[in-house]
């Protein structure tokens, strides 16, 4: 784990310097979703504290122990989040990476109203506008920025998953471009087969799962 680590960490600062930026000016997302326990403590072990899941039962069953052992843990929502979740992902996540729809804005804003202390907000974009794939199309974050302004939601961020069969590039440069337009300053993009191309394009947070790892495990 160590040395993959390091491999990731050094590259992460070889593309950085290759744009003029400093390393530290990308955050990398370990994604532990399925994976076993064993691999999660050699992970902590070796120093990881930002982690990204993607549903939030499993979520709360790998980390609501371990957040008491390790309170310095980073949490990030990075799978798409139902309205009747939203309350136990608010609770958990330090950051919730999937705001998409208006009907998740109204949630949040619901609970804020209520006492609620929300996580960081980041807005998914569908930039390949896939119909299976969560996230606002292009032509629709406006909209949405607007609704989250207007319910008083802050919005510090994009995110996207680009499609499998298409080149990544244009997705991240897409992204970048909408994220200058809204003066948004939080880029989540890129995986572990294309996060040197993301930061390339100006990403901040880069989510590394098979690349940390190994191959995902289908048992928890």
């Amino acid at each position: 784990m160590n040395q993959r680590i390091a491999e990731i960490t050094d590259r992460i600062k070889q593309a950085s310097q290759a744009i003029g930026s400093p390393a530290d000016d990308v955050t990398l997302v370990a994604v532990s979703k399925v994976q076993p326990a064993d691999r999660i403590e050699a992970a902590l072990a070796a120093g990881l504290r930002v982690f990204g899941e993607n549903r939030v039962q499993e979520a709360q069953s790998r980390w609501a122990d371990r957040r008491k052992a390790y309170p310095n843990l980073t949490l990030h929502l990075i799978g798409p989040l139902q309205s009747n979740k939203a309350e136990d992902a608010v609770a958990l996540f330090d950051v919730i990476e999937t705001v998409d729809r208006p009907k998740l804005v109204e949630t949040l804003a619901k609970l804020a109203q209520a006492g609620h202390k929300l996580p960081k907000l980041l807005v998914q974009v569908n930039t390949g506008e896939e119909e299976q794939k969560a996230g606002v199309a292009p032509a629709d974050l406006p909209t949405l920025l607007d609704l989250c302004a207007k319910h008083g939601l802050l919005i510090q961020g994009l995110m996207c998953i680009p499609p499998e069969d298409e080149e990544p590039a244009m997705h991240f440069a897409l992204l970048a471009k909408l994220a200058m337009r809204h003066g948004l300053s939080v880029l989540s993009m890129g995986m572990s087969g294309d996060f040197e191309t993301a930061i390339n394009f100006g990403a901040t947070h880069v989510r590394v799962g098979s690349a940390l790892f190994g191959e995902r495990v289908t048992t928890a």
